[in-house]
């Protein structure tokens, strides 16, 4: 398919859930959408794949969880896409014993806190910091599809100067340290702070409590759900809403240049040239600055690695009081320590693989069995999505493919030993008899959804508001400005970027109809 007109009101620079969104807003609009993706489909990193042969399991591939995408885009553009709540928020393997958070049952939870810490002091603190918390994504969330408030308005919004400090103003480690005792407790707060980032407790650029701060504010609770039917049911009801309002998605068409005085734009593919009013980008700042031809921006680094699998059962844990199936249907803590994270850090930071790297498992198939064919599940399969951290892009650099190998090697190393028996021996075989199991590096995501460094939210995440005295024309009211005047962000690396929520998508979509 080629482009049919020489010129749009909008052209977007790839197909992923952002620029679909935003294709989806600006076509219902009347604007005339052209949407150009490098790979054979849209998509980006949000796509459900069956990567092994013979295995009818639709793996969610790269992203996997959706907490930041709010109900009011799904009513917007009037999607097919559900999500479903986990009863169980985490599991936490400690020796033969471990720590269940079930949010279905306050006295269970409880319970749990004091076989691990001896005292109910860590779960009365658990429960006062989540109030604290559930009470800030109540009030910031609503603002995420807004235009962007000063940071003096963000401080009204939240209207609790003792959680601003600690969240806006404090290394997170501050807090965490003088609220909870227990190194375990420590631990499982601290990792939200992690996700998709590299960093430590007591980073003084806060980039932990950035990223803290969009893993408890999702969808008003801070929930993270499972996509029912996989992450492409969200980005295949999002193209199917994109094409029906008039949009044109050309996918096999990698943009090469984009060229703008500030009031006109000719955008550069393979195959030929296309004009624009507008073009949002939904690429990392880091390929939107080789795009336009100017200084090249510094690349971002990833820090994770992603392990898809697929058992012919659920293993045996070592701890024999909790069911598999309950362990398994939250997130599943391995080696996440508050000490060990910081252990771990060092050693990467250092340029060494962690000695006892960590990393959290989900298993979609528990919550959604739909991605599975029905003669899949009947033989009681089930996926496994492991999320590796401190893993980042430096050490991949030399020997990448052996790299990738020794950092997954060390990583189901440390799943085994939390488990009765090795995870190798409940691993399903594909078609060829190989064993069911996918790894990707930062390197690999780079390689393959074009994200630099493999950071998965394009660059490190901003706070949701801006400076008291910066401008207000409709790019920086909304947070996608890039210094182009006709030119926005409409990515992950959007002020409120980040993670599966579609939010950079919207806002774009927003600051071009009020140009």
């Amino acid at each position: 398919m080629t482009p049919t007109r020489s010129s749009y009101d909008v052209v977007i620079v790839g197909g992923g859930h952002n620029g679909l969104v935003a294709a989806a807003y600006l076509a219902r609009a009347g604007r005339s959408v052209l949407l150009l993706e490098r790979q054979s489909h849209t998509g980006g990193a949000a796509v459900s794949e069956r990567p092994f042969p013979g295995v009818d399991a639709r793996v969610s591939r790269y992203s996997y969880l959706v907490s930041l995408l709010p109900a009011s885009i799904v009513r917007d553009l009037g999607l097919r896409f559900q999500t479903r709540r986990r009863r169980i928020s985490s599991y936490t393997p400690v020796g033969d014993g471990g720590l269940l958070v079930d949010t279905g049952s306050e006295a269970r939870t409880r319970a749990s806190f004091e076989r691990l810490t001896g005292s109910d002091r860590d779960f009365e603190a658990w429960r006062r910091f989540y109030a604290s918390t559930g009470q800030l994504a109540r009030r910031v969330f609503p603002t995420l599809t807004e235009p962007l408030p000063t940071r003096t308005e963000l401080r009204r919004v939240v209207a609790d100067d003792a959680l601003w400090e600690a969240v806006f103003e404090r290394p997170l480690g501050e807090t965490i340290e003088a609220t909870f005792t227990d190194d375990t407790v420590r631990g499982v707060v601290f990792t939200d702070a992690l996700i998709g980032t590299f960093t430590h407790a007591h980073d003084p650029s806060l980039r932990q409590n950035r990223c803290f701060l969009y893993h408890v504010i999702g969808g008003g609770t801070g929930d993270w759900d499972v996509p029912v039917g996989g992450m492409g049911a969200l980005t295949d009801a999002l193209a199917d809403a994109a094409r029906a309002a008039g949009a044109e998605l050309v996918t096999n068409r990698a943009v090469t240049g984009v060229d703008s005085d500030g009031a006109a734009a000719e955008v550069r593919f393979e195959g030929g040239t296309v004009g624009a009013r507008h073009v949002l980008v939904n690429a990392a700042p880091h390929e939107l600055a080789r795009l336009l031809g100017g200084a090249e921006e510094p690349k971002p680094e990833g820090s994770q690695m992603k392990l898809n699998m697929v058992l012919r059962r659920l293993p045996r844990l070592r701890d024999a009081a909790v069911d598999p199936a309950e362990a398994f249907a939250g997130t599943f803590h391995i080696a996440e320590s508050y000490a060990r994270l910081e252990q771990s850090y060092r050693e990467a930071e250092a340029g060494r693989i962690p000695s006892a790297p960590p990393s959290e498992i989900y298993c979609h198939t528990l919550t959604d069995p739909s991605i599975l064919s029905a003669d899949v599940a009947a033989r009681g399969m089930h996926t496994l999505t492991l999320f590796g951290l401190h893993t980042p892009a430096r050490l991949f650099g030399d020997d990448p493919d052996a790299a990738r190998a020794a950092v997954a090697k060390a990583l189901l190393a440390q799943l085994d030993q939390v488990l009765a028996e090795p995870i190798a021996e409940c691993l399903a075989r594909d078609a060829d008899g190989v064993p069911c199991l996918e790894v990707k590096s930062p390197l690999d995501l780079e390689r393959e959804v074009g994200l630099p460094g493999g950071h998965i939210f394009h660059r490190d995440l901003a706070f949701p508001y801006r400076a008291d005295d910066s401008e207000t024309d409709p790019a920086g009211r909304w947070g996608v400005a890039t210094g182009v005047r006709n030119v926005f962000l409409c990515g992950s690396g959007a002020v409120r970027g980040g993670g599966v929520s579609g939010i950079p998508g919207h806002n774009a979509a927003r600051a071009v109809l009020e140009s």
